[in-house]
């Protein structure tokens, strides 16, 4: 094997290992777990949890496989590794609970992004939960209900929230049809920057 053949894949296997924090976070959002609920069912403590979706913290099968147990999933589809000399990226969308999130990003830290698909379906109940980091949303289409601390919202088409996710927070579909949206989350402290454009 020569230089350039081994540096391509050590640039895959980073690649595929940094998608693995996103695809955790994914996962349990969909499945509405908090973390500590995940530290009891794999033994992994809550801020080696946190690392991990963040990307502060490389994922070993030590951390995998109680994680691949507790979710009741293959460990390829923790992984998400691409078949082998395929370049394509393979996105794979995680579906709970009646809602599919796909994760956008594959590096590690820094600010992930996801697009969110509520099929039409009956309105629910808000469950409002709290988790260290900061979120920007972005409403594509549909009507999407969002409660925050004291407030219950109903964003549209093309508007968009920031908050502190230490704040009870939650959403889901306004009307009964279908939504799509997505949502930057970082961790505590970084935030999402937008610039005006000069008259």
């Amino acid at each position: 094997m020569d230089i350039g053949a081994e540096g391509a894949m050590d640039t895959g296997t980073d690649a595929v290992l940094a998608s693995v924090g996103p695809r955790l976070r994914a996962l349990r959002l969909a499945r509405d777990i908090t973390l500590s609920a995940l530290a009891d069912a794999t033994g992994i403590s809550v801020s080696t949890l946190s690392r991990l979706e963040s990307g502060q913290r490389r994922p070993n099968l030590e951390l995998l496989l109680p994680l691949a147990k507790a979710y009741h999933v293959q460990l390829d589809e923790l992984v998400g590794a691409p078949e082998t000399g395929d370049p394509r990226v393979h996105l794979r969308p995680i579906t709970a609970r009646g809602m599919t999130i796909i994760p956008l990003t594959r590096k590690p830290g820094g600010i992930q992004a996801y697009k969110h698909i509520l099929p039409a379906g009956p309105l629910q109940q808000p469950n409002p939960q709290v988790h260290e980091g900061y979120e920007w949303l972005y409403v594509l289409n549909g009507k999407l209900r969002m409660v925050l601390g004291g407030q219950d919202l109903v964003l549209g088409a093309g508007e968009a929230a920031e908050f502190d996710t230490r704040v009870p927070h939650w959403f889901g579909r306004a009307d009964g049809r279908p939504v799509e949206f997505l949502s930057l989350f970082g961790t505590q402290g970084e935030r999402v920057h937008i610039r005006s454009k000069p008259s």
